[in-house]
């Protein structure tokens, strides 16, 4: 096994997780409240070891923290003291260590960074609208604390992911900049019908993308929470913009309907991470590909089939 991601990354195709927590969800855990399942770092930690373990069984090389929702600011909004925030996001990686370690198989620990929208848990991480008051500054210190903690409690790498919008990116950037440690950057995106690949505030994705390329700290970039169609496009525009390697971890294909808290459409998790999709990810310069929302260690496993 190589000694850092990036050189595995240099060295060969990965196989990232899938959606941590509608897994959870899916074997009965409440992820409802607006910590989502960072409230299971404190109520079942073991459940979360339990579906890190079945992603590592399914063949994932890099797992990801339960991290995703939580965030000292979130913690504290949700009653909980300011030492016991960070507990539970020293737990997360604590908790995906012991995963590991319990499998008995390297692997790699990548430390989930999810955008604002996530702490405002009315599904703005799909829009990028995050209201007036919210501008570079606010994002910046935002998101410092929990890099920090993250990266003090060992994770091989920061996964700041479902990121909508170039302020967003340009707030982590800086952060990452300073903070030096290893990390991806990953887009949520839509295609329009031309072929334009836009973030969901709107924006040109490459434009975003080549704000990463000069950036040391930056090993990958990525597309994530984006439905398998139209993915193959996404990729290019990343690879080509930002001279990186490119990590691929769409959704399911269903959409999440904020109001009433409850996924909508139709899954395309089976067809959408077919052999052929697969291949197309790979040659528009793919180098790990895993699985956001809704896909779960069944369709892991099947990739880790393919990557083999």
């Amino acid at each position: 096994m190589p000694s850092t991601l990036a050189s595995a990354l240099s060295a060969g195709l990965l196989v990232l997780d899938g959606g941590l927590s509608t897994e959870l969800e899916n074997r009965g855990q409440d992820i409802s409240g607006r910590l989502w399942s960072a409230r299971l770092l404190d109520d079942a930690p073991e459940a979360v070891v339990d579906v890190h373990s079945a992603f590592l069984r399914a063949g994932a090389q890099v797992i990801t923290t339960a991290s995703y929702q939580a965030t000292p600011e979130g913690f504290a909004r949700a009653g909980f003291e300011a030492a016991h925030g960070e507990a539970l996001l020293r737990r997360s990686v604590e908790l995906a260590r012991r995963a590991v370690d319990l499998d008995a198989r390297a692997a790699w620990v990548a430390g989930s960074v999810g955008p604002y929208g996530a702490l405002l848990a009315n599904g703005s991480e799909y829009t990028g609208d995050y209201g007036p008051d919210v501008d570079l500054q606010r994002l910046r210190d935002f998101h410092r604390p929990r890099l920090e903690i993250l990266a003090e409690a060992g994770v091989d790498v920061l996964a700041a992911e479902t990121v909508p919008s170039r302020l967003e990116v340009e707030a982590l950037l800086l952060e990452l900049t300073a903070l030096g440690h290893p990390a991806w950057l990953s887009l949520t995106v839509t295609t329009d019908a031309d072929g334009m690949v836009r973030t969901r505030r709107g924006e040109p994705a490459a434009e975003a993308f080549a704000l990463a390329a000069d950036v040391d700290a930056i090993i990958a970039v990525g597309v994530n929470c984006t439905e398998p169609a139209g993915l193959t496009t996404a990729i290019e525009v990343a690879a080509k913009s930002s001279g990186k390697p490119v990590i691929s971890y769409p959704n399911s294909g269903e959409g999440w309907d904020a109001a009433a808290r409850t996924w909508t459409g139709r899954p395309t998790a089976d067809s959408g991470f077919g052999e052929s999709a697969v291949s197309d990810w790979l040659d528009a310069g793919a180098r790990m590909i895993g699985g956001c929302c809704r896909v779960g260690p069944d369709v892991i496993a099947d990739l880790a089939r393919q990557l083999a």
